[in-house]
């Protein structure tokens, strides 16, 4: 990566009572370079203000050059934020997997959904996966360096021939090789492995968990976890791409076959080391494990767990919210609570003790997406129009809530690029976002409102 590409890191926020606010950095200021040296992402900036004696590079909102002297206590924050984590620009993906949802998208929609990153700053950083196919010997000298793990890695398959099939690219069948390098630098990734219906499943599915296992062994073993998830299909999905939907029936066998591994696992090396994300246990109509399965949720990001956490933290929040308000709400509320169809069957529960409350009336519509032809769709990939489309004509109450997950972050917009205001003017009803359970209960039992 060339110096010359390296733009100057726009700062965005400046939190107050912090270091650079004292100093006077103001949003639109842009670091140019610390101590020498020009950061190319969070990382390096985060590394060098490290130290305790800075010497920073500054171009203020006007374009005049600063240089500014600090001395602080060692790794002690300057309090920035910034417009990305990546100041050299983003590194790519160079597969051209099937079940990309990239690929399964319409076209015309806000330019951000269509970038295919594969950059391994943003999985260290935001937990985001990356296939290891794109990176020059630079920057797996970076990463042994730099010390930056855990990576967050999809592998899908460790028989070379069939992750080269997989993800299109021939340098996907050096994952095995690149896993004993992480073993080597006792360094560790997250692993991911989305099973496609008659290609990776059966045999080739079984004989990755059991590679991936043998890196689960040491003080540091290289492979922290595995998530086992079912592939996501659209229906804007390239023709002839020869993917199966995950039917009721496969997801049984799945859960059958990983469960078994589980329990050798659990025996060899004293932990499960690889776990099944929801969705297997709501496309299988079964029940989901118990809480004590998932261990410290190593994979909650890849909805392994989520639903037992959400549970559980319910309940919690339910118990005190109840005592607050004593055994009913201070004035009736009528919510309509929208959530994908996925979790139906295992959000009755919270339905039935939120309606169990005085005054106090939820109705959960639960929807697929036609947006995204999908029979089975979690809540996060509702759009607007699937909104639309399945409340249009309900009595709502006195609004609908909402959960923020199925909206872009910092945003109001929902993957179809409608808005929160033009789904409220098309239903003429309010609605409300929430972000986790206890927005959830405070707005639906008044305590804000």
């Amino acid at each position: 990566m060339s110096v010359s590409s390296i733009r100057p890191a726009l700062i965005t926020e400046v939190l107050p009572d912090s270091i650079g606010a004292d100093v006077g950095f103001e949003p639109g200021d842009a670091i140019v370079s610390i101590n020498g040296t020009r950061p190319r992402d969070l990382i390096d900036y985060q590394f060098l203000c490290a130290d305790e004696f800075l010497e920073i590079e500054v171009i203020d909102s006007q374009g005049k050059t600063h240089h500014i002297e600090l001395e602080k206590d060692y790794d002690e924050s300057l309090g920035l934020e910034f417009e990305t984590a990546l100041f050299d620009g983003l590194i790519q993906c160079n597969n051209r997997c099937p079940f990309c949802f990239i690929d399964q998208q319409p076209p015309g929609k806000r330019g951000s959904l269509y970038l295919k990153d594969d950059d391994y700053r943003l999985s260290f950083l935001y937990g985001s996966y990356l296939t290891l196919t794109n990176l020059p010997q630079s920057e797996w000298d970076r990463i042994a360096q730099m010390r930056i793990s855990p990576l967050y890695v999809s592998v899908h398959a460790t028989e070379p021939e069939v992750r080269s099939l997989l993800l299109k690219n021939q340098r996907a069948g050096q994952i095995l090789e690149q896993l004993k390098w992480f073993q080597k630098h006792r360094l560790q990734i997250h692993a991911q492995v989305v099973v496609c219906p008659g290609i990776n499943d059966g045999v080739h599915l079984e004989k990755t968990l059991l590679d991936l296992a043998e890196f689960h062994r040491g003080d540091i073993p290289a492979v922290a976890s595995v998530a086992v998830v079912p592939v996501g299909l659209t229906r804007f999905r390239p023709p002839e791409d020869q993917l199966i939907s995950v039917s009721q029936e496969k997801a049984r066998e799945v859960i059958k076959q990983v469960q078994n591994l589980q329990d050798k696992f659990k025996q060899e090396l004293g932990s499960t080391c690889v776990w099944l994300a929801d969705e297997w246990f709501l496309i299988a109509r079964e029940e989901l494990p118990p809480e004590s399965d998932y261990e410290d949720y190593p994979q909650i990001g890849n909805g392994v767990g989520s639903i037992r956490k959400f549970l559980r933290e319910f309940e919690t929040a339910f118990e005190r919210v109840k005592w607050e308000t004593g055994n009913g709400v201070a004035s009736p509320r009528r919510w309509t609570w929208v959530v994908g169809n996925a979790v139906e069957l295992a959000f009755k529960p919270i339905v039935a003790r939120l309606n169990g409350v005085e005054g106090l009336r939820v109705e959960m519509v639960a929807l697929a997406s036609d947006y995204w032809g999908q029979e089975i769709t979690v809540t996060g990939l509702l759009t607007g129009q699937d909104l639309i489309a399945g409340l249009q004509g309900r009595d709502l109450g006195d609004g609908v809530l909402l959960p923020s997950l199925m909206l872009k972050t910092g945003d109001t917009r929902f993957l179809d690029d409608l808005t929160v205001a033009e789904v409220e003017a098309t239903l003429q009803t309010k609605i409300v976002t929430v972000n986790g359970v206890d927005e959830l209960l405070a707005i639906a039992s008044n305590l804000t409102h």
